[in-house]
């Protein structure tokens, strides 16, 4: 296998030989050597374009079982804080890149690497200069949401398997793409629903399978998280150091404001999907995975507003969505602003709110949160079940990362804990809230082909127009 191979084929159609590292390569040899049959008398233009593409991906690093798997952590906020530390930590591991546009981020972020890990990542301010590295083998990607999708299917094509933060896309559309990028060029892609890794959460998920409350018929999901109003800012220039142009990304430009930049872009469309596409992505994941449903809903109806506050904030600080299945519905709320909890959920510090879930079935119901689980059945609602940390909530970063570096060396998707596909239903369930939400009707969905019936306008909202050059393909 030869490992130095240029990640993107830049070939003319009728070559036959290239040169890389000093050394002359035949190109169907390579292809030979990669183990793909190709019949070049008969090829056209576009098959020597996608074989090209794929013989890239089949001659990247393979790693073997004592190779030290390198990461890339795309994005220097808060969650890199999170991800740098396990990453560099694990034994067969470590960040060897820091990427950010702010160049002061990233300084901040590779000096935090090296004292993790002891050893100096390299520093870079544009993605595509860090995927032109052939030594990275993954990309972490924590940068804002708006970027999640097109830099994990450049990672693909790049030949670097993914694990990208929640949300996992910007809008349903591009989601789909994660999904066919992942396959297409047979990437490990893991989506940081962490939940689905902690032992507690797993054991709940099984419970309700089994049967312990009976048919299911609601699960619930609070986003009850305290969020202080963003006041109003004027436009001022970028600060030094800062690449807006590429932080705007697939985004339209517009000018440079303080309040629409570092953390605070979840509260605009075009950068962000609200506190239900923020923290809401868990929640919705672990209601749908103890309904034990696959696919999207039929019906979304989804109301609320941004009350009280008088700031520059675009997305609302309270929203309640139902989602409606066959046989069972979802039910979401986000409240920002003070609140009692719901039913036994526990006050979460570190997050100022109350966030978890509630199920309801035929003989009971559950609640989970970061604290544990605990099961009451029958009308009097006695207490039968309970799984609690007496110091809550194991670091759910560790185990998440360790399933995907395993399966990123056995190449099974089907053993990640939260594969793209998952990421990309569970994610939808949120932009099909903020759909329903800015429309002000009941929506219905075609799960399958992923359109609203007979809505055109709600079906403009499944995805954007994106800004030249950062453009999310419509094919890989």
């Amino acid at each position: 296998m030869i490992e130095a191979l240029p990640r993107v084929f830049v070939l003319g159609y009728h070559l036959r030989s290239f040169s890389l590292d000093g050394l002359t390569v035949d190109f169907w040899a390579l292809l030979g050597a990669t183990g793909l049959l190709v019949d070049k008398d008969s090829m056209n233009r576009r098959t020597f374009l996608q074989i090209s593409a794929g013989a890239a991906v089949a001659a990247s690093r393979v790693l073997g079982a004592n190779d030290r798997i390198n990461v890339a952590v795309v994005g220097f906020g808060n969650r890199a804080h999170d991800l740098v530390p396990v990453f560099g930590k694990l034994p067969d591991c470590r960040v060897a890149a820091i990427c950010d546009i702010d160049q002061s981020r990233m300084a901040a972020g590779v000096e935090f690497a090296e004292k993790a890990q002891g050893s100096k990542p390299i520093a870079y301010q544009d993605i595509r200069k860090l995927l032109e590295n052939k030594d990275i083998d993954a990309l972490a990607i924590s940068a804002c949401n708006h970027w999640h999708a097109l830099a994990t299917i450049w990672g693909c094509q790049a030949g670097k398997d993914v694990y990208v933060e929640k949300p996992c896309s910007h809008n349903v559309w591009e989601g789909r793409r994660m999904v066919e990028a992942a396959r297409k060029y047979k990437r490990i892609v893991q989506v940081g629903m962490q939940g689905r890794s902690l032992e507690h959460k797993k054991r709940a998920i099984e419970l309700l399978h089994q049967g312990v409350i009976g048919k299911l018929y609601l699960a619930k999901g609070l986003c009850y998280k305290r969020r202080l109003s963003i006041g109003h800012l004027a436009d001022s220039p970028a600060p030094s150091g800062v690449d807006y142009d590429i932080w705007r990304g697939p985004a339209p430009m517009r000018p440079f404001n303080a309040n629409r930049f570092h953390y605070k872009w979840h509260w605009f469309w075009d950068t962000g999907n609200g506190d239900i596409g923020n923290q809401g992505p868990h929640q919705l994941d672990l209601a749908r995975w103890g309904l034990g449903k696959t696919t999207h809903p039929r019906t979304i109806v989804s109301t609320g507003g941004k009350v009280v506050y008088d700031d520059d904030q675009e997305t609302p600080n309270t929203l309640f969505t139902t989602y409606r299945y066959s046989d069972c519905e979802i039910q979401f709320e986000v409240r920002g602003l003070p609140t009692n909890g719901e039913g036994d959920i526990t006050y979460d510090p570190r997050n100022k709110g109350y966030i978890g879930n509630l199920y309801y079935g035929s003989d009971g119901f559950m609640t989970l949160d970061y604290s544990g689980f605990r099961i009451y059945k029958g009308d009097g609602r006695e207490p039968v079940q309970e799984m609690k940390y007496t110091e809550p909530q194991a670091d759910d970063n560790v185990p998440h990362a360790r399933n995907f570096l395993a399966c990123m060396r056995n190449r099974n998707y089907a053993e990640l804990a939260a594969d793209i596909e998952d990421g990309h239903v569970s994610t939808s369930l949120a932009h099909l809230a903020n759909i329903g939400y800015r429309l002000g009707r009941t929506l219905e969905f075609d799960a399958a082909k992923e359109t609203f019936l007979h809505d055109d306008e709600a079906n403009r909202y499944l995805t954007r127009e994106y800004r030249r050059p950062f453009v999310v393909p419509a094919e890989m």
